[in-house]
């Protein structure tokens, strides 16, 4: 699978999904409409000093689409070079997958946990439902 990403400048964003149309590429993506930031075409905020708006696009596909959708965004970036289109493709790259590691639940001052109704008091129990927090690739906890 690889994984394309496309910025531009919202003024091509019908043209770009025209062109997918027309190479029968990106039937299936996700959008993000209204991105804001500074890359290599200037700034692109929204606001009354800056008022142009980009927006993503996000495809996960084969490389015979991946190549489709390169030919559609170049054929518009043919038509608009000013505009800001980018297109990121990403493959081959190490799969990292989202790990999610139970943290320790602290119980409330001045009980232990899990002796609640428990002939064991001081004997602290697993919570029922531990709370998620993320490994990063190199398994640090964020």
């Amino acid at each position: 699978m690889i994984r394309i990403e496309i910025i531009a400048n919202h003024s091509v964003e019908e043209n770009i999904l025209e062109a997918f149309q027309h190479e029968k590429a990106a039937a299936h993506y996700t959008r993000f409409p209204g991105v804001f930031g500074i890359g290599a075409s200037g700034p692109r905020m929204g606001d009354a000093v800056w008022p142009e708006e980009n927006f993503v696009i996000v495809v996960w596909c084969e490389e015979a689409e991946a190549e489709r959708i390169e030919r559609a965004v170049a054929s518009v970036k043919k038509y608009f070079p000013d505009e800001g289109i980018k297109l990121f493709k990403m493959s081959d790259a190490p799969r990292q997958h989202v790990v999610y590691l139970p943290t320790p639940v602290t119980p409330p001052a001045g009980t232990a946990a899990g002796t609640e109704g428990n002939s064991d008091a001081g004997t602290p129990e697993s919570p029922s439902k531990p709370k998620r927090t993320y490994a990063g690739p190199e398994g640090e906890n964020r």
